[in-house]
C-alpha cells in the first residue's frame, strides 16, 4: 500500500547547505554537533508531538545506554547484531589501565585492552518499557507509554539523513491484539494530519527493517507480506529522494512471549509502536522551509512554537 501526496513545491535547501549551516564535524560520519537554531527546531519538534500523546499514556524517558542483558533478551542480537554498539571499558584493574595508557603513550592504542561492559548504546526508545510493563501482571486494559531517548546504529554515512546519533520518540502501545492493530492503523490514518501541520509532502508505503543475513532477509519479507512495519517517506536529499521519518510497527506476540507479558485471558500480549525520527522530521523541516526559520510558513512555526 503506498499513499501519497502532489510535490506542491521544490526543496528549500539542499542537504549540503542544511549540512554546513546548522551542523558542525565530529570527524565521525553520522555523528555531529548542533547549533542552536536547529536544536530550538527540535525542542518545537518535542513539544508538537507531546500534543499528539494519546490520552493516559504513561511518560518515561530513557538514558541512551541501556542493558546487555535487556537486549540480549529481546533479540535485537540476533536480528541487528551490524548496529548495535556495546560500551567498552578499561575497567578498575590499575595495572590494565596503566598498561593500556603506557602503550598508546609509546604510539600504540588502548583500546584492545577495553572489555565489554554490562551496557551497549540503545538502538530504539521503546526496549526498556517491555520488562517495565511486564512487572504489572497481567493486562486487562490496553497499556499507553510515551518513550524517548538518544539512540545509535553502527551505520556511518555522510548523508544527513542517516545519522549514528539520534534522537527517537514513541508511543507504545500493549495489550489484545485487536486493540493493538487498530492503535497502528489509527497512527497511520493520522500521517497526513501530521505532514500537513508540519508543511511536508509526503508518503507511505510497507516496509522491513534492516534485518542481518540471509535468515533476516526471509524476515523481512514476511514483514512486508504481513503488512507489519509501514514509513511515512518524506523527501530530505532531493524531491525524488524520501526519507523515513515516522514507522508504524506491529510487533504481533514477540515481546508478549520474550517478557511474559499476557492479558487477562492467559493469551501472549501484543505491542506496536509510533515511532518518530526527531532528527530526521528536523532535518526535513528546514530542507524542505528553508534553513532560516523565519522565513518558514507562520501556520508551521506556530505549530512547533519556534
Amino acid at each position: 500500500m503506498t499513499i501519497a501526496t502532489p510535490d506542491i513545491a521544490r526543496l528549500a535547501a539542499s542537504p549540503d547547505e542544511v549540512l554546513a549551516r546548522l551542523f558542525t564535524s565530529m570527524n565521525v560520519d553520522g555523528v555531529y554537533g548542533r547549533t542552536g537554531a536547529y536544536e530550538d527546531v527540535v525542542d518545537g519538534l518535542g513539544r508538537y508531538i507531546g500534543t499528539l500523546r494519546p490520552k493516559g499514556a504513561e511518560v518515561f524517558r530513557f538514558p541512551p545506554v541501556v542493558s546487555r542483558a535487556l537486549i540480549e533478551k529481546s533479540g535485537y542480537l540476533k536480528s541487528f547484531p551490524h548496529l548495535l554498539g556495546c560500551v567498552c571499558a578499561l575497567g578498575a584493574d590499575p595495572k590494565r589501565v596503566t598498561d593500556a595508557v603506557a602503550r598508546y603513550e609509546a604510539g600504540g592504542t588502548w583500546a584492545d585492552s577495553a572489555e565489554p561492559s554490562e551496557l551497549v548504546l540503545a538502538p530504539a526508545a521503546c526496549y526498556p518499557i517491555y520488562p517495565i510493563a511486564a512487572k504489572r501482571g497481567a493486562i486487562s486494559d490496553t497499556l499507553l507509554f510515551d518513550v524517548a531517548s538518544d539512540c545509535f546504529r553502527r551505520e556511518p554515512s555522510k548523508d544527513i539523513d542517516r545519522l549514528q546519533s539520534f534522537r527517537m520518540r514513541e508511543f507504545v502501545a500493549i495489550g489484545a491484539p485487536v486493540e493493538i492493530s487498530v492503535f497502528r492503523d489509527q497512527w497511520m490514518a493520522r500521517a497526513p494530519e501530521i505532514a500537513g501541520d508540519l508543511g511536508l509532502n509526503h508518503s507511505i508505503d510497507a516496509a522491513s527493517d534492516p534485518f542481518f543475513g540471509r535468515e533476516g532477509q526471509m524476515v523481512g519479507r514476511f514483514q512486508v507480506a504481513n503488512a507489519l512495519k509501514f514509513e511515512m517517506l518524506i523527501p530530505v536529499r532531493s524531491p525524488e529522494s524520501a526519507t523515513a521519518c515516522m514507522s508504524f510497527n506491529c510487533h504481533k506476540d514477540h515481546f508478549g512471549l520474550t517478557w511474559g507479558m499476557n492479558t487477562v485471558d492467559g493469551e501472549p500480549a501484543h505491542t506496536a509502536c509510533v515511532a518518530f525520527g526527531v532528527d530526521r522530521l528536523a532535518v526535513a523541516l528546514f530542507a524542505r522551509h528553508g534553513v532560516e526559520v523565519g522565513g518558514w510558513p507562520k501556520a508551521v512555526r506556530g505549530k512547533l512554537g519556534v
